[in-house]
């Protein structure tokens, strides 16, 4: 396991002061991202070959929202790996020790010249420090979209504060993009993401919202091929 400690900065916080969703997906992404230093071995396969972690999916369940310069703990452990996908749980903890956010995602090793799925060999992920899985319901990585008629919402040119290390679009800021287009007072108690063509620097990513009732997905296309899809599930509890 490897953990961050951190707070809710001002900079995370909405106008109620509560923790932005934007602002976890960032702490989770920056605590998965420097797991890698703790890891020698594999640090050093992917280092000298070129290579990055990229998110393929990601669930995260809401159970309190943190409020303004609340001391958090968040910590990152890897259940499951093989040649080309990763498994893991991302957390985040008051400073009583309780949960605040659990996740779990799945990420693909690719080479960054080709953006390519790149293989690991066995000895090199049998080095990785591997924890249980986190009690959490795990839904199926594949977002089905419901046979609903979707509303074209507009479009977003990527810009350059967009990118990221990797060279396109950062994963926290896909977050941004569909929180913006989520209905007023619609109070998120899990989300599901899951990424399929990375956006780059100038791409115009086309937008659109499926409205279920108790389920909002956001679908992010370019050129008519989608990025990424959101399903935003709400209950009557204020989540967020």
């Amino acid at each position: 396991m490897f953990s961050i400690d951190t707070r809710v900065y001002p900079s995370a916080c909405d106008k109620e002061g509560r923790m932005k969703l934007y602002s976890v997906m960032q702490q989770m992404q920056d605590c998965s991202e420097l797991w890698l230093s703790s890891e020698p071995v594999f640090s050093k396969y992917f280092a000298d070959n070129g290579m990055a972690q990229l998110l393929a999916y990601r669930q995260i369940d809401i159970l309190r929202v943190p409020t303004y310069a609340e001391r958090l703990s968040v910590r990152t452990s890897v259940y499951e790996v093989n040649a080309l996908f990763g498994h893991r749980n991302t957390s985040i903890y008051d400073n009583k020790g309780n949960l605040c956010y659990k996740s779990w995602s799945m990420g693909a090793f690719v080479n960054r010249q080709t953006g390519k799925l790149q293989k690991v060999p066995q000895e090199v992920y049998n080095s990785v420090v591997f924890d249980s899985q986190v009690d959490m319901d795990y839904t199926e990585r594949r977002i089905v979209l419901p046979e609903v008629e979707p509303k074209q919402t507009g479009e977003i040119v990527v810009q350059a504060t967009d990118i990221d290390y990797n060279g396109h679009v950062n994963n926290a800021e896909y977050m941004r993009m569909a929180l913006n287009l989520l209905p007023e007072g619609f109070n998120v108690s899990r989300v599901r993401i899951e990424y399929k063509v990375p956006a780059k620097m100038g791409d115009t990513i086309e937008t659109s919202v499926l409205d279920c009732g108790t389920d909002f997905y956001v679908v992010l296309r370019i050129n008519e091929h989608i990025s990424t899809i959101f399903q935003f599930t709400t209950t009557n509890s204020k989540a967020v």
